[in-house]
């Protein structure tokens, strides 16, 4: 999951003619949902939406207090570009979560920023529509981030799998590692085997 926020002086969303949703001071949210998305992704976004501190405390300090010590607004919009792929000059949004699954997925990431703040200052866009957005940014102050979700793409797991073997075949195959590994087999062959220096093989030959 992608998201850009912005600390905002002052935001809104329109569609069409009709302004359907507007803030003052806060934070504006443009939030990117992917085909491997899960609630994990959610939860943290959520997390770091309402705890970044990008706001001066009391004494003018920066970086000092949240949109929630601050009792700010939030508005978040659903932003499925923000999962964009060019392939040359073009972009394609393969990556983005469908529209029939990306509703509900955001309706719930809208309804926990809800529960865990106030819900009256949790404001949103329309979800699917062609929206004009509308954001004066403060500073300006504009964080990019993503959640730190673990790789599923089945290509890129096998490719770390694969260098993972690497790895171990080029361990395995160290002098130190091998004489070990024969000693301790002659060992457990043959009790009485000589115990002489590690890579001593006469134990093993014919008188």
């Amino acid at each position: 999951m992608k998201a850009i926020i912005q600390r905002v002086t002052k935001a809104s969303v329109t569609v069409g003619e009709e302004q359907v949703s507007s803030i003052s001071r806060g934070l504006c949210v443009l939030l990117g949902i992917s085909v491997e998305d899960t609630q994990k992704d959610a939860d943290y976004m959520v997390r770091k939406i309402l705890n970044l501190r990008l706001f001066e405390d009391e004494n003018g300090r920066a970086w000092s207090r949240s949109v929630m010590d601050k009792e700010l607004e939030v508005l978040s919009v659903s932003q499925f570009t923000l999962q964009c792929i060019l392939k040359g000059n073009k972009p394609d949004f393969h990556s983005a979560m469908p529209a029939e699954l990306a509703q509900p997925f955001y309706n719930n990431i809208l309804e926990q920023l809800r529960e865990a703040y106030k819900p009256e200052l949790i404001k949103d866009g329309q979800f699917g529509a062609i929206m004009q957005v509308l954001i004066q940014n403060d500073g300006p102050v504009t964080i990019q981030l993503e959640s730190p979700a673990g790789p599923t793409d089945p290509k890129l797991l096998s490719k770390q799998e694969k260098q993972q073997q690497r790895k171990e075949k080029t361990r395995s195959k160290g002098p130190s590692e091998s004489s070990r590994e024969k000693a301790a087999l002659r060992s457990k062959a043959d009790p009485s085997a000589s115990s002489g220096a590690e890579g001593d093989v006469s134990s093993e030959r014919e008188p």
